[in-house]
Parts: structure tokens; sequence; C-alpha cells
């Protein structure tokens, strides 16, 4: 019993680890983006456009999704009952479905001119 406590512990643990990776993420991504406006806004970065800007910011989103649904499978895994394994199930379609849309807007968003990175 005393193994199954310390793995339930380490299961727990590692989730909530990756829920605060998935804060920092988000929130990164977020001060990044804000950044970026008011650079926008003062015209220090010109050449930058809001599309650009969000775009970057979805792809903090993406990860931090990808590491959310990490700590929702680890939770699961810990006492999985019928009612956890379904919950899971629609979480993960859910940021299953939002990642998908997001990477294909992305997609459309990517700048065509030769040379020109995410960053810029």
């Amino acid at each position: 019993m005393m193994m199954k406590e310390a793995l339930a512990e380490l299961a727990s643990l590692s989730a909530l680890i990756l829920e605060a990776i998935v804060a920092l993420l988000v929130m990164y991504g977020a001060i990044e983006a804000m950044l970026n406006l008011v650079r926008r806004a003062f015209g220090r970065d010109g050449h930058q456009t809001r599309r650009m800007i969000w775009m970057r910011f979805a792809q903090w989103i993406i990860l931090a999704l990808e590491f959310a649904l990490g700590a929702d499978i680890i939770r699961t895994a810990i006492a999985p009952t019928w009612d956890d394994v379904g919950k899971l199930a629609a979480i993960a379609a859910i940021r299953t479905f939002l990642s998908f849309f997001l990477e294909r807007d992305i997609e459309e968003l990517i700048p065509r001119r030769e040379g020109r990175t995410l960053s810029e």
C-alpha cells in the first residue's frame, strides 16, 4: 500500500508541476504579446502587425495546451474511474480541436516573404 500512495503523490506532484508550467507559458506569451502591442502603438516596431502578435501568442497557447493535457493524463492515471476517463476524453477532445484550429490559423498567417521570422 505504501508504494501505491507514493506513486499517487508523485503523480499528483508531477501534474501540479505541469500545471505551473502551463500558467508560466500562458503568462509569458501574454506579456510578450502585450509588450509587442505597446511597441507597435508607439511606433518602435512598425513592421509587426497585430496578426503576427496574435500568431506568436497562439503558439504559446498551443504549447500550454499540450502541457495541460499531460497534467490531465497524469491525474487520470492515478485513480481512473469511468467518470474520470470520460472527463479526460472531453477535455482532450476540446483541447485537440482548439489546438487544431489555432495551428491551422497560424499556418494561414505564416509570412510568405523569405527571411521574416515570427520574432520579428
